[in-house]
């Protein structure tokens, strides 16, 4: 996955945009970073990359509604609760089943 260092991206945040990491600086990104990254990039692809991102904007303004927490939201969309329960399993992304955002057997 290549890294591209943005200055429109916020400190200690970084983008997945197509496959793409943009971020601020890059000293924070190791390889459980990278792989939580790789999880999105397979979930991006297999929804043909557009409807990923409508979802995921959706699924956030949904959850906001609900909680009036920003971060609560972004932690309880689907794509980021997959990412985040398998970024430290380096393994993960070779055995990784389709739609497992939304397969009950993910977490």
């Amino acid at each position: 996955m290549k890294v591209i260092k943005c200055r429109l991206v916020p400190k200690d945040i970084c983008v997945n945009l197509f496959g793409l990491l943009l971020a601020r600086d890059t000293g924070w990104i190791d390889i459980h970073v990278m792989n939580h990254e790789r999880i999105h990039t397979l979930q991006q692809r297999e929804l043909l990359f557009v409807p990923f991102y409508i979802i995921y904007i959706a699924e956030w303004l949904l959850r906001f509604a609900r909680h009036r927490n920003s971060h609560k939201a972004y932690m309880e969309i689907s794509f980021e609760k997959e990412a985040y329960a398998h970024g430290h399993d380096l393994t993960y992304p070779a055995r990784r089943r389709h739609f497992a955002q939304w397969r009950n057997n993910n977490l």
